[in-house]
């Protein structure tokens, strides 16, 4: 029986509709195919790249030599003193030779707290040790003693809550000693810093309140040597003022185990001064983008260091790792699409000066930062990088970046979440991603903040790892975005 026009026509739509369906799969599939090839060519010229950036930073790198010059030449660079406008002058000239498009200094107005004479600490007319001698050293923006120094009973305390609960009645005309160690079960050593830090920062000022004539705080430190460390306190205005200083950790055990015997009275000693602020500047290297020069990638640390030691894990080392990677970006032949700044910030370590300076120029001149990256915890070997951002854009942000982590994972690197940087977190709020280099930790806190803090303590194979990780991440970022 033959089929009907009607039939046969139905019949040959059919099979149309059919070849067309299968012409479109395969098209698709072939869509989808190209996609992945180009995908994992692409992935593959950024693994060539990241490792060409390795290569020539371990080869080629100048980081270690610039550091030299920071350390040796320039020394110690507190805010506010001939070394830190010695640093200023000196990386700038350095920057100038590195291919920047322009180089320039940013004004800000430093604090200046000068140290003077060593501190003095003893123990006096003890009835089981007699007169002994501390090692001590002054806290950053501390009040001096005057001349004939303060001699007073010591208290030991744990806590900044205890000093409410002992009050006027138990603190008036003592030396208080905050004798609560970094913990050493952290992992993470800053975390164990940040668990402890309050009361070096803020004990003297709450101790004043209850009329206390100065305190003695254990270094910020889970080693136990005969170092003391400096660092910052503050202030609270209007209260009263009184000296703060810093003792080593084997004699912060020594003074707790002869306080468990008997009363002890300490003579302390400083003459510190704070002086007027004065003109000081952030150095600033900028290349502007090829296609995305309104989108700026930072990259940076901050140029001051305490005045003991030469301030080469803090932040010597971050400033070069950062000077470093534009001139490794110019040795693989990459042209970064988005407009790069290398930003030396001044007086981290006692106001924020700088940092503030270049927040609020920014802030006026609407700049969006894109990404920030800070590197403030040392020349050790780099772990990774901590990031935080806006809770808007975070989320999106940190899937984007854990998708290059077959790519960095090699190289031992990962991301979590925390802060970033000190000096780019005032960056925060113009929705940018923000990221701080984030080394193995465990030796940084022997260093911080001495006189032990000096070239020779830096590795310079650790050093170079950490710019080119630093180095890898900008051209990601700047190569594909962070949508």
């Amino acid at each position: 029986m033959r089929s009907s026009p009607i039939s046969t026509l139905s019949h040959q739509v059919a099979n149309r509709a059919t070849q067309l369906s299968r012409f479109f799969c395969i098209f698709i599939m072939i869509i989808c195919c190209g996609l992945e090839l180009s995908a994992q060519s692409e992935r593959r010229e950024d693994a060539f790249t990241i490792r060409s950036i390795y290569d020539e930073g371990l080869l080629n790198g100048q980081a270690y030599e610039w550091l030299r010059v920071l350390t040796k030449d320039v020394g110690g660079r507190l805010a506010g003193s001939p070394g830190a406008a010695a640093a200023v002058v000196s990386m700038q000239r350095i920057m100038e030779g590195l291919g920047f498009d322009t180089v320039y200094l940013q004004p800000c107005y430093a604090p200046r707290w000068e140290r003077a004479d060593p501190a003095v600490g003893r123990i006096v007319n003890n009835a089981f040790v007699g007169t002994e001698s501390l090692r001590v050293i002054a806290l950053g923006n501390s009040v001096g003693t005057g001349p004939n120094g303060v001699t007073a009973e010591v208290i030991e305390v744990h806590n900044l809550d205890t000093l409410e609960i002992l009050g006027r009645a138990g603190l008036e005309g003592k030396i208080v000693f905050f004798n609560r160690p970094m913990d050493p079960t952290q992992i993470n050593t800053f975390a164990a810093y940040g668990g402890a830090v309050d009361q070096r920062a803020y004990g003297a000022t709450i101790a004043g309140r209850y009329g206390a004539v100065a305190t003695l705080t254990r270094s910020m430190t889970t080693k136990l040597d005969d170092v003391p460390h400096t660092g910052s306190l503050f202030y609270v205005e209007g209260d009263r003022r009184i000296p703060g200083l810093s003792i080593s950790t084997n004699d912060a055990e020594k003074l707790s185990r002869i306080i468990q015997q008997g009363p002890v009275r300490l003579h302390l000693q400083t003459d510190c001064k704070i002086l007027p602020p004065i003109l000081s500047y952030n150095v600033i290297g900028e290349l502007k983008g090829s296609t995305y020069p309104e989108e700026i990638i930072l990259v940076g640390g901050h140029l001051d260091s305490w005045d003991v030691g030469e301030g080469a894990h803090d932040d010597g080392a971050g400033c070069v790792q950062s000077m470093q990677v534009w001139p490794l970006l110019q040795q693989i032949d990459y042209q970064p699409q988005r407009t790069l700044r290398c930003v030396l910030f001044m007086n981290e370590e006692n106001g924020l000066a700088g940092a503030r300076a270049y927040w609020e120029a920014s802030n006026a001149a609407e700049e969006f930062h894109l990404l920030a990256i800070e590197s403030d915890r040392g020349g050790f070997t780099p772990r990774g990088f901590s990031a935080e951002a806006d809770d808007s854009v975070f989320t999106d942000y940190y899937r984007r970046l854990n998708d290059w982590l077959p790519l960095l994972a090699p190289y031992g690197l990962d991301f979590s979440t925390g802060g970033s940087g000190a000096d780019i977190s005032g960056l925060k709020p113009q929705g940018g991603l923000l990221l701080g280099l984030r080394p193995d930790s465990q030796r940084y806190f022997d260093y911080h903040h001495t006189a032990t803090d000096v070239l020779e303590v830096v590795n310079q194979r650790e050093l170079e790892l950490g710019a080119a990780a630093m180095t890898a991440l900008v051209y990601l970022i700047d190569r594909h975005g962070l949508r």
